[in-house]
């Protein structure tokens, strides 16, 4: 029976151990790429981002002006680009710059309206531009359990980046552990039966009173 590459996948996940944690993509970027340098096999590791979060970043006000002018950039912009297109059918240098010239001049026209007509029919709902972003709140590096040791070596050998580890290490990666107290199968059946018995000693008990 063969192995589908998703539960292989998933099999090498849950053998993989927690190396380091970052609080920031860069620095367990940074991480992995010194030990390739090391020459580690960083097939075997990878970073989980956790504490997924959505960050907005407001850039300014947008007004039917600032539209308008964004509009009209993209626009020339895609005119270049199709003028530079429509320029390799051709025959003269001089057909070919006009083609571009206009193909900007009317990309720029286009985009504008586009922007301007665009804003206006929000209404005001959204007069700010923004861009957002997804960030996590802990990276943690992981690696193969295998290769764990000699990773920790390599990082506690001087080849470590630069950046300080400014998050609490997780417990490793791996197959959980049993919930301490939790009871299993047998257990829980012989503490059934013992309740079991300890009622029927209590019925015999109300019995022979009676």
């Amino acid at each position: 029976m063969l192995d589908s590459p998703a539960r292989g996948r998933l099999t090498s996940a849950a053998d993989q151990r927690l190396l380091v944690s970052y609080d920031n993509y860069a620095a367990a970027q940074r991480t992995v790429d010194t030990l390739s340098d090391a020459g580690f096999p960083v097939e075997t590791a990878t970073i989980v981002g956790t504490d997924l979060r959505l960050e907005e970043t407001v850039t300014g006000r947008l007004t039917n002006g600032r539209a308008a002018l964004t509009g009209l950039i993209t626009g020339a912009v895609f005119g270049f680009v199709v003028g530079l297109f429509l320029g390799l059918f051709t025959t003269t240098t001089t057909s070919f710059i006009w083609l571009v010239l206009w193909s900007i001049l009317w990309g720029a026209i286009a985009g504008a309206a586009f922007g301007f007509v665009s804003h206006a029919f929000t209404g005001g709902v959204r007069d700010f531009s923004s861009r957002s972003s997804i960030v996590a709140g802990r990276y943690d590096v992981l690696v193969g359990a295998s290769v764990l040791d000699r990773a920790q070596a390599l990082l506690q050998g001087g080849l470590a980046p630069a950046d300080t580890v400014v998050v609490e290490r997780p417990p490793t990666a791996g197959p959980a552990a049993g919930a301490k107290g939790t009871a299993t199968g047998p257990e829980m059946g012989t503490e059934m039966g013992t309740d079991r018995g300890a009622s029927r000693d209590t019925a015999r008990y109300d019995g022979s009173d009676r």
